[in-house]
């Protein structure tokens, strides 16, 4: 099996969806699905002093600008171990540029957690949570002498068309064959 390919990412899309984690909240290593095998790979630890603020995963059977599975930020109280399965709502989106192409990432919260499951939109959550999240994206490739832009957190709105669009690509990439 291939989360990847065969979770199916919900029925409630693309306001609500099932994201699958990759990387544990307060993590400094970084995980990354292989994508021929549906396994975690080690990607590297992570170069900076910074772990993940959040749990960070992506959303099934999407296919982002990116080439890869659509990115989700899943806000929970809990670390969630790689490879769970949890159903999440999209409350924003942060897009970086990283390497001059698009990364966007899914804000969501997880729906199961009585803590952030009355959140609807980021700017409802705290401004210093918002800072946290775009400023470890600023920040964790800085000693690989790497640079990122990392733009502002749009509305829950502005998410829902990404994940339409990173949906159908994979639709497409399905018919015609992953290259």
């Amino acid at each position: 099996m291939n989360p990847w390919h065969d979770v199916t990412p919900g029925i409630e899309l693309p306001s609500e969806f099932v994201s699958v984690v990759e990387i544990p909240m307060g993590s400094s290593v970084k995980y990354e699905l292989d994508k021929k095998t549906g396994l975690l790979k080690l990607d590297r630890i992570l170069y900076s002093a910074v772990f993940y603020p959040a749990n960070y995963g992506f959303i099934p059977q999407t296919f982002a600008e990116d080439d890869d599975p659509l990115d989700v930020l899943v806000l929970c109280q809990e670390p969630v171990a790689p490879l769970t399965l949890v159903r999440s709502r999209a409350i924003g989106l942060m897009t970086m540029l990283d390497g001059g192409k698009p990364d966007h990432k899914i804000l969501a919260v997880a729906t199961d957690d009585p803590e952030y499951n009355s959140f609807t939109d980021a700017s409802e959550l705290p401004i210093h949570r918002l800072s946290m999240l775009r400023r470890f994206f600023q920040d964790y490739k800085q000693l690989e002498d790497k640079a990122v832009q990392v733009d502002e957190i749009q509305s829950a709105e502005t998410s829902f068309p990404i994940i339409e669009d990173a949906l159908k690509r994979y639709d497409i990439k399905r018919r015609h064959g992953f290259h």
